[in-house]
């Protein structure tokens, strides 16, 4: 499972038009909506054949020198990942550093957390996984 930026070995893995990073998804959406800019789908459609399988490092940095176009760059990222499994505490430290690599920023100014979803919901039965990220962007 692709999940962060690292692969995470898993029964199943995450499904979607381009390699369905969640986590990825999530910050580059977060990114995108505090600089006014829209949405990863309307960045990267599904509907064009070049997002097909995409790496979702590349959309992110693409989105990323979008934000930094129009003068703002990343204070500190915070993202929580939904995930009944696979536990991700193992991996946490890793997606961090990937994170901020992609982003050119300090390790310390990235936060990861995962939970459960105690059993409870499309997250709890292992349906879904679903991430969520919030963006602090200071205005250069």
């Amino acid at each position: 499972m692709r999940l962060g930026g690292i692969d995470i070995p898993h029964d199943q893995q995450a499904c979607g038009h381009s390699d369905a990073d969640v986590l990825l998804h999530a910050v580059t959406d977060a990114l995108l909506g505090a600089a006014a800019l829209g949405d990863i789908g309307e960045l990267f459609p599904d509907t064009d054949p070049a997002n097909r399988g995409r790496d979702s490092g590349e959309m992110l940095q693409e989105a990323y020198r979008r934000v930094q176009a129009v003068g703002f760059r990343v204070m500190n990222l915070d993202c929580i990942v939904f995930a009944q499994r696979p536990k991700l505490s193992p991996y946490k430290e890793t997606i961090r550093q990937r994170l901020a690599s992609l982003l050119s920023i300090p390790c310390d100014c990235v936060g990861v957390k995962a939970k459960t979803g105690e059993a409870v919901g499309p997250v709890g039965r292992q349906e879904a996984i679903m991430a969520e990220c919030v963006v602090l962007l200071e205005k250069c």
